[in-house]
């Protein structure tokens, strides 16, 4: 009994030595390896992107979209050529993990349309910049290249229209839409005059706008998207249209280039017929990417 007595009696000794060495000081004084530029508080690093990896491009465009782009594909009788237009050609990268791409060619007896599809997935390499922060400004600056156009607002918009929603009812004066509707009524506009055949027929045979068809920024693509359209032409070879849609989901962009040139002097390729068929594509891009 005397033992244990001594042996807990020397624990407790022990205990208050110890406590003596490592304890900090009554009024708050901090440890001998305490940092002394350390106020204790730690700032997060930057969350890192959605996307570690990117699609397969070349499989990422399903062959129904292929044969709405690129008519043509559908008109190749051989059946080892058809496969291999389907399957299109990987761009060239040096960086698979950052970058890739996929291109198709056909040609049509009307036109030759070519598409190229390109993901980017951006990685930020300061950690106070998040992989999104960083993709949201190299998607600004792809934006502020293709120069879009200030919308061109209607100066028939009504003065209790508020000016947030003029975009979206923007129209070009001067239009053919714009002018038939315009002058269907008498001076003063009276609700109750009945609109004119003529007005109706243009209507009916002009859903879209030129301004409606303008390079312009996209609503519900991604987390921002654009749209561009470019006609060029030469006195030599028919007109080219190139339609491009970009849009950014995360730290990923994504960069759809879409260009016709028709067999035939003359023809002008439909801006709002190709603009339908890449904004569908980019859409169909977007869900596949969970965007």
């Amino acid at each position: 009994m005397q033992r244990k007595a001594y042996v807990s009696g020397a624990a407790a000794l022990l205990a208050v030595v110890l406590a003596g060495c490592t304890g900090g000081s009554g009024d708050g004084g901090s440890t001998d390896d305490a940092n002394p530029g350390d106020t204790g508080a730690t700032s997060a690093a930057a969350q890192p992107g959605r996307y570690r990896t990117l699609p397969e491009p070349c499989r990422a465009v399903g062959d129904d979209s292929l044969d709405a782009l690129l008519p043509g594909i559908r008109e190749i009788t051989d059946e080892e050529q058809r496969e291999k237009a389907y399957a299109g050609e990987a761009t060239l990268t040096y960086d698979t993990d950052r970058k890739v791409g996929c291109r198709w060619k056909v040609d049509s007896a009307t036109a030759t349309d070519h598409l190229t599809v390109d993901f980017e997935r951006v990685v930020s390499y300061d950690n106070a910049v998040s992989d999104d922060s960083q993709a949201e400004e190299l998607f600004a600056t792809k934006r502020d290249a293709a120069d879009l156009p200030e919308p061109v607002v209607s100066e028939t918009r009504s003065a209790e229209e508020p000016s947030d929603t003029a975009t979206a009812s923007a129209s070009v004066s001067g239009s053919p839409s714009g002018s038939a509707s315009g002058s269907a009524g008498p001076p003063g506009g009276s609700p109750s005059a009945p609109a004119s055949s003529d007005a109706s027929a243009s209507s009916e045979t002009s859903e879209t706008s030129p301004a409606e068809l303008q390079p312009r920024l996209l609503d519900g693509l991604g987390d921002e998207a654009f749209v561009d359209d470019e006609l060029n032409s030469s006195s030599s070879t028919a007109e080219r249209r190139t339609v491009t849609v970009a849009f950014r989901t995360s730290n990923v962009i994504v960069t759809l280039e879409y260009m016709e040139q028709p067999a035939t002097v003359g023809v002008v390729p439909d801006s709002e017929e190709m603009q339908d068929r890449a904004r569908k594509l980019a859409a169909r891009l977007a869900d596949s990417l969970g965007g």
